[in-house]
């Protein structure tokens, strides 16, 4: 049973966002198999896909895990519907949390209920700009570029984020 490195994402558009996000990290890690080793800013983002709902809070955590990445998701995906997230029609739409594995070690998997690295990171600058403000220099394991690359390969006007400042 080896440490694993994954970085994990997390959003909410509904309610206390900051909070929920919050909790669902702090959920995370009372189990002592999940230790949150860096912490992006957090950011106001623009919804991307479903355009008609509230603008989300995300940020990214890097940890340092013995979970297999399964166990993982199995365990973001249990504090996520503690949380009280619901999976109705709307993809993209409004959800009160939304945890994701990005990266985890250089695994490359896409297995059902698994696709690892998340295959929209490299499209999504909430995803990019709180990775690359705990390690620009990561690199994709499978575009083989790293994240600051990747993030300033965006169209400016895409996707607009604001660091979120706040209590």
């Amino acid at each position: 049973m080896g440490i694993h490195t994954a970085y994990i994402g997390a959003g909410s558009n509904i309610g206390n966002k900051l909070l929920n996000c919050k909790s669902g990290i702090q959920a995370l890690t009372r189990a002592n198999k999940v230790v949150v080793k860096d912490w992006s800013r957090s950011y106001k983002t623009e919804p991307v896909d479903y355009k008609d709902q509230d603008w989300f809070v995300n940020f990214v955590v890097k940890v340092e895990t013995t979970l297999d990445p399964f166990q993982l998701i199995n365990e973001l995906k249990s504090i996520e519907s503690d949380a009280g997230r619901t999976y109705d029609s709307i993809r993209f739409g409004p959800r009160i949390l939304d945890l994701d594995i990005l990266l985890y070690d250089d695994l490359v998997t896409n297995s059902s209920g698994l696709v690892v690295p998340h295959p929209r990171m490299h499209k999504r600058r909430f995803v990019l700009r709180p990775i690359c403000d705990i390690d620009p220099k990561i690199v994709h394991p499978v575009l083989q570029k790293d994240m600051q690359y990747l993030l300033d390969r965006l169209g400016e006007n895409e996707q607009r984020i604001i660091e979120y400042k706040c209590d």
